[in-house]
């Protein structure tokens, strides 16, 4: 092992052993050798109970912290001044005189002012391009009425986009109010480990001292995330960073209050809007000159499936772009971790992944998911990353580039820059997490056959997996030594009985899945730990597979290779994986599953005494034979889900194949129509047995497995700017199935043959087998869903041809109108 890496596992072990610190309702922070405040539940059911026996403390309680005594004051942060009366009104200024957003504001009425003149609306001299008397003084008043105009709406933009922390008292109440509805919900609280909370601080005194802003950059899984790093900043005496949130969350009542606590609201999409866009942009430049901290999620929306999603690059690229350009001298880079016991919006995700429309944010409905008094939802552990220079990070990218056989010009640089950058971030985010003891529970119910399990065997893959977990350099959450039967009935408890049920009447306690779907969630969130371990077994299943004697269930060191290389390009997009390189990485992974018994592996006559000899075949160990293959079939239960809703994604093609007879060579369908009808064919595969998981019908994952079609060419995706037509989609030429002679789809061709390659990874158990039955059911079930998908696509551009049509005849008919004034007039 090199130094590094002894280094950065003595740093993860050193990181797992420092004491935690917990944020609870009371007026203290716990200080905890190994994580869990026992007291904390007791410290909300008294705080609970001190409100309905003594109103009057809890109306004293409430006072200190709007009056600011003590800690609550809030006077002495680390960072720079926030809370003052006209704070919003300066930060305001000095957004609308930034000279970016003053030239881009000219640049407009210019560019207006020329338009005007060609469509002569600015008088007959100016439209013939004479220099008639007055003409320049016409453009020069019109655009400085255009500046003047876009300048006010610079102004309420500015306004309505802001943060507006400019009150303690405020602040301080609404810190307040946060802590107790939060640690109500999560009734152990917020846990932070005191070795990162120290180095933290540390980084923000020098941070502050050079006027460097902070960025933090957590991974998103609920609306809680922004919630305890606020509380976190306020609670230890760092500045309260500005977070970009998008405008969905900004309605009535609580959009003020989350502004005023910290949010800046953005639009979920800026379009062609020059001005808008460039705003965004001078309103990150004034925070980063400044030295305001700054928070944004990375992933940019929610997971809804429990792991990282690809990093989303809008926001991510202005704040490069204000360092890469020199108008920011750096920026401090801190990505964060938040892991939950349970996470309060999971059950509405279910939802919306099986194709419920996502519902419109508003009040009643946050209120309703933050009604916390009744919750016992756990604990909230957030892990802060070691910060970095922002500006070294991209000082030694550039360095790179410049080493470059082939040099790369400004705009690649730029795309490759935000690529590592946000992948980057996203990597050390899976650093710092830690595995709850949900997500222990939840993957080995899920990586288990049979349909249950008893107490004594769930507690022993619980141990298993947490040893697993550390031995691939990842952490486990802490319970301050309580042994594992121990952590296991909290888990248990947190989970509940809607998704963990209990066998009545046994004589051993036997627990079963309930709800797969909603615990997916929580099994995702180790994936990450053992994705390279997944992919090799998977590949290695193509032969398990296959039964027989053991020498027939052994796989060629190539075809191994070729099968591993395959499922990591089908998955690009969906994990991250290490950046050394397909050949490092399965070396790697091959040495791990050798040394933990799970693979043996024959291996050519070496060359020389000091090497090893070439990996012939990969087979199953004996040992893990012996028991059950349990091991190698917890690596496959991991990546199998994912590989089943790859090769639903591909089946899900062949309702591209226009119908027998259909005469347009090129016909596009809404993608959005496309995707409904997959996960319909995807439900109907699953309750007739094809599909072996249902969370593969997700919708997330479809759509990350369409963006990867559309990446490899198999698919061919036309964006309209009219935000009213729908994106649509067709099969490139190449990949359409052919159809024989009775008009049927064949099982063949280059999109047949890349749905078998994923297939031949795929779960095989008793209720499914591959076959021909199989492949012919598969086919008709897909081209019967791709009828009614093509019979919509023709009533639409129907429906579109009679709009264009009676488009034109109006249009027709206003001409004719024109023409008849002035003739009537002469």
């Amino acid at each position: 092992m090199s130094s590094s890496s002894k280094a950065h596992k003595s740093s993860r072990s050193t990181a797992e052993q420092a004491p935690d610190i917990s944020i609870t309702t009371d007026d203290e922070v716990h200080l905890h050798t190994a994580g869990y405040a026992e007291s904390s539940e007791r410290e909300v059911i008294n705080s609970m109970a001190r409100f309905r026996s003594s109103p009057l403390d809890f109306i004293r309680e409430v006072s200190l912290h709007v009056s600011g005594t003590g800690w609550r004051s809030y006077d002495d942060i680390v960072g720079q001044p926030i809370f003052y009366s006209g704070f919003s009104e300066n930060m305001k200024s000095m957004v609308l005189s930034n000279p970016m957003l003053v030239s881009k504001v000219r640049e407009l009425a210019d560019k207006r002012v020329e338009v005007e003149a060609k469509e002569g609306l600015l008088g007959e001299a100016v439209m013939n391009g004479k220099d008639g008397v007055g003409s320049g003084d016409r453009k020069r008043r019109r655009r400085e009425m255009i500046e003047e105009s876009l300048m006010e709406v610079a102004e309420t933009l500015t306004d309505n986009m802001i943060c507006k922390m400019e009150s303690k008292r405020f602040i301080r109440g609404a810190y307040y109010l946060a802590t107790q509805l939060l640690t109500r919900a999560y009734h152990q609280g917020v846990h932070v480990s005191s070795e990162e909370v120290l180095r933290l601080r540390r980084v923000a005194e020098q941070a502050a001292k050079s006027k460097h802003s902070i960025i933090f950059l957590p991974c998103h899984r609920s609306h809680v995330d922004y919630v305890s790093l606020q509380i976190i900043c306020y609670r230890l005496g760092l500045a309260l960073p500005t977070v970009v949130s998008g405008d969905n969350l900004n309605f009535p009542v609580l959009g003020s209050f989350l502004q005023h606590a910290g949010a800046m609201w953005i639009r979920r999409s800026f379009g062609d809007d020059q001005l808008y866009q460039t705003l965004v942009q001078a309103y990150i430049d004034t925070l980063l000159q400044n030295g305001f901290n700054l928070e944004c999620f990375v992933e940019g929306g929610r997971s809804r499936t429990g792991k990282l999603l690809p990093p989303k690059f809008g926001i991510l690229s202005y704040m490069l772009d204000s360092v890469a350009s020199g108008r920011v001298g750096d920026a401090i880079i801190c990505p964060v971790s938040t892991q939950y016991d349970k996470v309060i919006e999971v059950e509405s995700y279910i939802s919306e992944l099986l194709g419920q429309p996502k519902p419109k944010e508003n009040l009643l409905d946050f209120l309703s998911a933050s009604s916390v008094l009744s919750l016992k939802l756990g604990r909230v552990d957030v892990r802060f990353h070691e910060p970095w220079s922002l500006r070294k990070f991209i000082g030694e990218q550039q360095g790179r580039f410049s080493k470059l056989p082939q040099q790369l010009d400004a705009k690649d640089q730029r795309i490759r820059l935000l690529r590592t950058l946000g992948f980057k971030v996203l990597s050390e985010i899976n650093d710092v997490s830690v595995v709850m003891p949900t997500a222990l529970v939840g993957t080995v119910l899920l990586t288990l056959r049979g349909r249950g399990v008893g107490k004594t065997e769930l507690i022993r893959r619980v141990e298993w997996l947490s040893d697993r977990v550390r031995a691939q350099g990842g952490r486990v959450a802490h319970f301050a030594g309580l042994p594992t039967s121990a952590v296991v009935d909290r888990a248990l408890e947190v989970l509940g009985p809607g998704l963990v049920g209990l066998v009545p009447g046994l004589p051993e306690e036997t627990f079963y899945a309930v709800d797969r779907f909603q615990l997916s969630f929580y099994r995702n969130m180790t994936i990450h730990l053992f994705i390279l371990q997944s992919l090799v077994s998977a590949a290695l299943y193509t032969s398990v597979k296959q039964g027989g004697a053991p020498v027939h269930q052994r796989i060629s060191f190539a075809d191994l290779r070729l099968q591993v290389s395959f499922l990591s390009q089908l998955f690009r997009g969906e994990f991250i994986f290490p950046t050394e390189g397909l050949d490092y990485n399965l070396s790697k992974t091959l040495a791990l599953l050798e040394a933990d018994n799970v693979i043996k592996v024959a291996r050519n006559p070496a060359t020389s005494s000091s090497e090893e000899g070439q990996i012939e075949w990969v087979e199953l160990s004996d040992a893990e034979r012996e028991q059950g293959r349990e091991n190698f079939d917890f690596y496959c239960f991991l990546i199998w889900p994912f590989i089943e809703a790859a090769w639903l994604g591909a089946v899900s093609l062949l309702m591209l194949t226009p119908p027998a007879g259909h005469i347009a060579k090129e016909s596009w369908l809404p993608l959005k129509n496309v995707q409904d009808r997959a996960q319909l064919l995807g439900k109907t595969l699953y309750h007739q047995g094809d599909l072996s998981y249902f969370e593969a019908v997700n919708k997330e994952t479809l759509r990350n497995t369409y963006q990867r079609f559309e990446e490899d060419g198999m698919v061919l995706v036309a964006k309209s700017k009219d935000k009213n037509s729908p994106t649509t989609v067709r099969l490139a030429d190449e990949w359409l199935p052919q159809r024989d002679a009775s008009g049927k789809l064949k099982a063949e061709g280059p999109l047949w043959l890349f749905a078998e390659r994923i297939s031949v990874s795929r779960r095989e158990g008793k209720n499914r087998r591959d076959g021909a039955t199989v492949q012919t059911r598969v086919l008709s079930l897909a081209e019967m869903v791709g009828r009614d998908l093509w019979a919509e696509g023709a009533a639409m551009e129907a429906r579109d041809r009679e709009a264009e049509q009676m488009a034109a005849k109006a249009k027709k008919r206003r001409g004719k109108t024109k023409l008849v004034v002035p003739a009537a007039k002469l």
